[in-house]
């Protein structure tokens, strides 16, 4: 080892500065097993605080609540290539930064840090790069998932990896339980990546090393992604809805409204009715019809109300046919 190197390890193994970055509730648990550990922590960046809600008061992020409550120090910076922000960072003099769930970093801040600059991933590297991982993987049925450490570079989610740990995903669960178990298993790997970059005994992989054939991208969410084509497999949009629940949700329409799905069963069975037709007894069911099969809603929500089990929502919500050759509603 280069004695440069070897003197950045002996600092770690000793007193370790570290430097988190991270916004939403994800990152919560990363930091709390990161000071649990006893790493030191010396500051955090999160997203400034933004107006939200019917009040329009600032709403500041689960990062900073949990910054404040354990007093550590907290950096709100609008631009990361904001001088002031750059001198600030770089007065903390990190041997090492943390980034869960975060912005896309410019290299004067990833590269700031002797060891660099390490990110935690929300899936098995190099699959799933992008945005939006837990989601896509839900909704392209996959079967199993995990997290990845790596070290930071130019192009995103590309660095070389530092460690991975994969787990299943059951059929039934949506891309919110997956995050609530990722998240646990995130944090884990993340402080023995940090303990191995201390003790020199991590070694990097290069993605490319992997032999990753086939690469499944997981790009921003946006509005049509939400919109469900009947037209698809049942298969198809039953891992749609549940790969966007509870956030931010499958939907279609229902007399004209928007009507977002969070939970539904599937019934095989060939349907004669035009995909998208929906029938319901009016008390205790609502199903849609797709290819090959229904969609049997267990939840939803209607626009203009809250979200609710499908018998409550019946109880209030008389339905009405939206097209001869489109919809059909049995009587009751």
């Amino acid at each position: 080892m280069e004695a440069s190197a070897q003197a950045l390890t002996d600092k770690m193994n000793s007193h370790p500065r570290i430097i988190f970055m991270g916004s939403p509730e994800f990152a919560v648990a990363s930091l709390d097993a990161m000071l649990q550990a006893g790493f030191l922590v010396v500051a955090v960046v999160t997203a400034p605080d933004k107006p939200a809600g019917r009040g329009m008061k600032a709403q500041t992020t689960p990062v900073k609540q949990y910054a404040l409550a354990h007093g550590l120090d907290i950096l709100q910076p609008e631009k990361l290539k904001d001088p002031v922000f750059l001198k600030n960072l770089r007065a903390y003099s990190a041997d090492l930064q943390v980034v869960v769930a975060f912005r896309m970093l410019p290299e004067q801040v990833w590269n700031m840090p002797g060891l660099g600059t390490i990110n935690l991933h929300a899936s098995l590297l190099p699959q799933y790069r992008g945005a939006a991982p837990i989601n896509w993987a839900v909704m392209n049925g996959e079967t199993r998932t995990g997290v990845t450490t790596f070290k930071m570079q130019h192009e995103i989610d590309t660095g070389n990896i530092l460690m991975q740990e994969s787990f299943p995903i059951s059929e039934q669960e949506t891309s919110g339980e997956v995050h609530d178990r990722m998240k646990v298993i995130g944090a884990r790997v993340l402080v023995r990546t940090i303990e191995g970059l201390a003790s020199g005994t991590l070694h990097e992989i290069p993605q490319k090393e992997l032999g990753v054939e086939g690469e499944k991208r997981a790009p921003k969410i946006f509005k049509e992604t939400c919109n469900i084509d009947w037209h698809k497999s049942t298969w198809t949009v039953y891992n749609q809805i549940r790969g966007l629940c509870p956030f931010p949700g499958a939907y279609t329409y229902l007399d004209g409204k928007m009507l977002k799905i969070f939970r539904a069963g599937k019934q095989m069975e060939k349907p004669t009715e035009k995909p998208g037709a929906y029938f319901s007894d009016g008390r205790t069911y609502l199903k849609f019809a797709a290819t090959d099969g229904y969609l049997v809603i267990e939840e939803l929500q209607i626009e203009g109300k809250k979200r609710m089990a499908v018998e409550d929502f019946l109880r209030g919500h008389k339905l009405g046919p939206t097209g001869a050759d489109e919809s059909k509603v049995l009587p009751p």
